[in-house]
């Protein structure tokens, strides 16, 4: 594993690692990670590919884990950055130094969403997208959906208004959040639009990727549901191949998948999933 520091476009520093494998398959495997997951939740799940023969790069977003700044408040940042800028900065990386690579690109949560945001997105030959979905709340379930109106409505937009960053760590949601990527996430949850609310702040290039996409998503995600996912696939990436995976608590050998677990090392008989997906 070799840490890398890779500059942005406006300068910003974006921290990643790379997994070599011993032997490689001249194939490549680019993680983007969930909203407020630092990337060392990856690890594992990287190194698992990198014994595969898989090049693997994770990173965290500006205002992340390793790319988060001493200060938080204000601190310049977006969901909209993260792909049009934070992304796009990874893929430079890539197409300078894996030019002969076949590329893949593992999308969670908000990984996905951003693969619109940036023209470079066409590199790859194929995506994974795991736990995503066009997260309006009039797509969530009853019980989450009440949730969703509270905390994004009321408690989200207050405690970030206040503390000039939004701390998501006080209501189990992740890392601490920049203050206009939560006020993103707001939109993602509450305007009708979703994703593609976002994409209409940005260049767009959704309708551009026709690559083929496995899109997987746990029985025991609550915040996911199959009308979110569609609505991902059918209004933002019309044009993308999708082939859909539900993956059962019953295939999980701690019957624990969520939002997350998915990555956890005991879930690592799950990973095959992709793996034979991407042979």
């Amino acid at each position: 594993m070799e840490k890398l520091l890779i500059t942005t476009q406006d300068q910003a520093v974006i921290t990643a690692h790379l997994f070599s494998p011993e032997q490689s398959n001249h194939k490549l495997l680019v993680i983007n990670s969930a909203t407020g997951v630092k990337q060392q939740v990856y690890f594992s799940f990287a190194r698992y590919f990198a014994e595969q023969g898989y090049v693997v790069i994770t990173y965290d977003y500006r205002g992340i884990g390793l790319s988060k700044p001493r200060n938080m408040r204000n601190f310049h940042a977006s969901m909209r950055i993260w792909g049009s800028a934070d992304f796009k900065a990874i893929t430079e990386y890539i197409k300078h130094h894996f030019k002969d690579y076949q590329k893949y690109c593992l999308g969670h949560s908000v990984g996905a969403l951003i693969l619109g945001m940036n023209k470079n997105s066409d590199i790859f030959q194929e995506f994974v997208f795991v736990g995503t979905q066009n997260a309006f709340v009039g797509n969530l379930k009853f019980r989450t959906k009440i949730e969703a109106y509270l905390g994004f409505g009321i408690v989200q937009p207050l405690t970030t208004t206040v503390l000039g960053y939004f701390p998501a760590q006080w209501f189990g949601l992740g890392e601490s959040l920049p203050k206009n990527c939560a006020y993103d996430w707001r939109t993602l949850i509450l305007n009708r639009k979703s994703t593609n609310k976002l994409l209409e702040k940005t260049d767009d290039y959704s309708k551009m990727l026709t690559q083929k996409v496995l899109v997987i998503r746990a029985e025991d995600d609550v915040w996911l549901t199959k009308k979110g996912v569609e609505s991902l696939l059918n209004d933002t990436y019309p044009n993308l191949k999708p082939i859909y995976r539900l993956i059962n608590t019953s295939e999980s050998d701690k019957g624990e998948i969520g939002h997350v677990n998915f990555f956890r090392s005991y879930n690592k008989k799950l990973w095959n999933i992709i793996l034979n997906e991407l042979i």
